[in-house]
């Protein structure tokens, strides 16, 4: 189980959001790079960034702060992001400065034909953000639910040659009030790629219980607040989650 620490850019700052409104907003610092060397010397194995402002703008807006972390960390360990990215210069951009995984969530929902040729482009590279309340994908930075099924759109995205899939509860999300395990597993259970859980990490109880279900195709959680503000001890969670599932 990967333990993968977010950093969620916002005006160029590390911050945290609840539940995806911009205007609850938590300043965890103003050196996202000094940030991602934190978490890299704690033993992470791969870090999560969002370009908050770019999620809601349709394009990249963090891009010196991203190609900062990048050039701070990317050689080292493998990064993912998402927030924004709609085209594939985009998406080439990125991965010429150092990135691993870009993820696409809103854009995958609302032009599949884009997941497609991106998949066909960048193989490998590819990981869709399903963000979803009640079964239901939402998109443009979580201000808008869809008619569509978590599990159906998982499906489908996996048939393009997605690499895996991020799953995030928003109604948890930024709450600390532990990860949608059911629901998490329910997408897993329906898929053949890695589903990475996330939204709503509290607790040490959370990774032993995703440690738990790890067999059923979950390979990682994303850390967000709770190893922010002391809930969650990062290396000692990664080192718990290593000592069950090797």
């Amino acid at each position: 189980m990967l333990l993968i620490p977010a950093i969620d850019l916002k005006d160029s700052l590390c911050v945290r959001l609840k539940q995806g409104d911009m205007d609850q907003s938590t300043i965890f610092s103003d050196d996202p790079a000094a940030m991602a060397r934190s978490w890299v010397d704690k033993g992470a194995r791969r870090l999560h960034l969002v370009d908050l402002n770019g999620a809601f703008a349709g394009k990249p807006k963090n891009e010196a702060a991203i190609k900062r972390i990048l050039a701070e960390v990317g050689s080292e360990i493998d990064v993912q992001l998402g927030g924004g990215i709609r085209d594939l210069d985009t998406i080439e951009r990125y991965l010429d400065a150092g990135l691993r995984y870009v993820i696409i969530g809103t854009a995958a929902v609302k032009n599949p034909g884009f997941l497609q040729d991106a998949c066909t482009a960048f193989g490998g590279h590819i990981i869709v953000g399903l963000d979803a309340k009640d079964g239901r994908v939402a998109t443009d930075g979580w201000s808008k639910l869809t008619g569509h099924e978590v599990v159906d759109l998982g499906k489908k995205f996996q048939d393009y040659g997605v690499e895996s899939i991020v799953y995030t509860d928003i109604g948890r999300d930024g709450m600390l009030s532990g990860i949608n395990i059911e629901a998490t597993v329910r997408l897993a259970q329906a898929l053949t790629i890695p589903v990475i859980a996330s939204g709503g990490l509290s607790s040490m109880a959370d990774i032993e219980a995703l440690c738990a279900v790890e067999d059923e195709g979950i390979d990682g959680v994303i850390c967000g607040r709770s190893i922010y503000n002391g809930n969650l001890d990062f290396a000692a969670a990664q080192a718990r989650a290593d000592e069950l599932n090797g």
